[in-house]
């Protein structure tokens, strides 16, 4: 036996004689883009209420500690989240003769990325943005309301509104995708549905309910999304 400590302890070690050792795969370096990557895994998988940085940390086969050293907090895992997803947008040059259109384009691009993974506006309302990717879009937005016509203080209190109502719409679409999912949720009602149930309410108690039970009921949820955006946008120029 050897007489060295260390010689003994590297021998304890030392694979069996006769059989070569085996490398261990080397693991590939943790960075921002892959973090990034395994949270919205976890957010298309298993929904936002999932997106831990324990759990992030799990999907990349490290611990928590580890993403500590590219990230401060969850929060940062939300930027992150929302930067990624603006980085998708194409903003158009922003034009006067058709500014509303090309708002509407730009938020319908980003409430169609927000749908893909469930829940995820709900980074976006819970976070300044400060990722570059973000304030690219606000940029480009802003830009297409200046160029409208809008005064500066309008346009940035519109984008506001029309930032948090589209995060807002995209948290509620992809709540009800959710209950729809679980055949215990059963009060996710079809139209046909709500109309028997409004026209078939006490008409001495809502009347305006049963006579416009259609209106009420009527649209897909992107026509709504539109008309929403669309009011905001057409009150702008009367301010």
């Amino acid at each position: 036996m050897p007489s060295d400590p260390r010689q003994r302890r590297a021998a304890r070690h030392a694979p069996p004689a006769g059989e070569p050792s085996a490398a261990s795969p080397r693991k590939k370096p943790l960075t921002v883009d892959r973090i990034t990557d395994a949270a919205l895994q976890v957010v298309a998988t298993e929904g936002y209420d999932a997106l831990t940085i324990r759990r992030v940390a799990a999907v990349l086969g490290t611990g928590p500690s580890s993403l500590y050293a590219h990230i401060v907090g969850k929060e940062d895992i939300d930027d992150l989240l929302v930067g990624r997803l603006c980085s998708e947008v194409v903003l158009p040059e922003p034009d006067p003769a058709t500014w509303r259109r090309q708002i509407l384009d730009v938020y319908a691009q980003i409430r169609d990325q927000y749908l893909k993974y469930p829940g995820v506006s709900r980074a976006a309302l819970g976070v300044v943005p400060t990722n570059l990717s973000t304030l690219r879009v606000r940029e480009g937005l802003l830009a297409i309301l200046l160029a409208g016509g809008i005064e500066p203080q309008n346009a940035a209190w519109a984008l506001d509104a029309l930032s948090l109502y589209v995060s807002a719409y995209a948290l509620e679409q992809s709540l009800v995708q959710q209950r729809r999912r679980h055949p215990d949720q059963e009060w996710v009602l079809g139209r046909e549905e709500l109309i028997r149930r409004f026209t078939a309410l006490p008409a001495d108690t809502f009347p305006q309910t049963r006579r416009y039970a259609a209106e009420l009921t009527s649209g897909t949820g992107h026509d709504r999304f539109e008309f929403t955006l669309g009011l905001i946008m057409d009150n702008l120029t009367q301010l």
